[in-house]
């Protein structure tokens, strides 16, 4: 059941973005359809303006952003058994006009009679679940005097004033990496899986979730203090090098244009590929994860259901 190329194609970061866009999006609350969002202001800073603010999203948004939709990205059909399931490769950052399902996109949910998601942050468990596993504890070991700093600044650059500071340190980072792209307009307030479950839960339609938050923060979790503060080094070292925002750029605009070739050729302009550490890291976030999802995915589809 594996579709080419591999399931949900945005994983093919090599760095934790898409969990990050998760963290992001449970710090920073998301639109939802038909219920109006109030996201919190940037913080004004003196170093660099901040990136734009997210801004409120109502009942009458939403149904305009639906009319106007368009289909992006990459849909799939999967049939078997005389039954139709999908897959949908997405973006966990996004901007808003992305954010509303296409023609194509809207009739598949509706076709399905179930969606899942790699996790349904609108589920309260998942979102508790997530919260206390992401939570700064005390007997936590701090940054080093260097990082701490420059984490702070980047902090400072983001605008999230002290949101980040009740989290530990190297999910700060992975973080800042999720809200790289809002300087072009990518946002974890836009993610587009969290609008699909909005959307599902409004059409009453059962919303599972194929991982956990236990399962996706433990591929953020480094075994030791040392292997944590040189995942933390490298994170900053892409935000101040702006590679973090660049290459999120390039791969939202491949996705949205429909340019499959460039996001299966990812790995050759990523520069996240380079080392045996960065390489073995895709192949736990990307490659392993994707046969434990595929098969769940045939399950449910085995088990007599349409699943979007």
């Amino acid at each position: 059941m594996l579709m080419p190329p591999l399931l949900l194609l945005l994983r093919r970061l090599g760095r934790p973005l898409c969990a990050a866009a998760a963290l992001a999006a449970a710090l920073f609350a998301g639109p939802a359809p038909a219920q109006p969002v109030s996201p919190p202001q940037p913080e004004p800073t003196a170093a660099r303006p901040c990136p734009p603010a997210t801004p409120p999203l109502g009942v009458e948004q939403v149904q305009q952003g639906m009319r106007d939709a368009r289909d992006r990205g990459y849909l799939w059909r999967i049939r078997k058994d005389g039954r139709d399931s999908w897959l949908y490769g997405t973006l966990h950052v996004a901007r808003l006009p992305w954010m509303f399902p296409g023609p194509k996109t809207l009739r598949a949910l509706r076709e399905s009679d179930r969606l899942a998601l790699e996790l349904d942050l609108l589920d309260p468990d998942i979102s508790r679940r997530l919260q206390a596993l992401i939570a700064a504890h005390k007997d936590v070991t701090p940054l080093p005097a260097l990082l701490a700093t420059r984490m702070a600044a980047q902090t400072d650059a983001a605008c999230v004033g002290t949101k980040l500071g009740a989290l530990r340190p190297e999910m700060q980072a992975v973080t800042l990496m999720a809200l790289a792209g809002r300087p072009d307009g990518l946002d974890p307030s836009y993610g587009i899986d969290n609008f699909l479950a909005g959307l599902a839960h409004g059409l009453k339609k059962p919303v599972l979730s194929l991982e956990t938050p236990e399962a996706q923060i433990a591929l953020l979790s480094p075994a030791d203090t040392a292997e944590r503060n040189k995942m933390v080094q490298t994170m900053l070292d892409e935000l101040e090098r702006g590679d973090a925002q660049r290459v999120m750029l390039r791969m939202a605009m491949a996705w949205a244009d429909g340019r499959l070739d460039e996001l299966q050729s990812y790995g050759d302009w990523c520069d996240c590929l380079d080392t045996p550490e960065q390489r073995d890291f895709h192949r736990r976030l990307v490659d392993e994860r994707n046969l434990v999802l595929a098969r769940r995915i045939d399950a449910i589809h085995e088990a007599g259901h349409r699943v979007f």
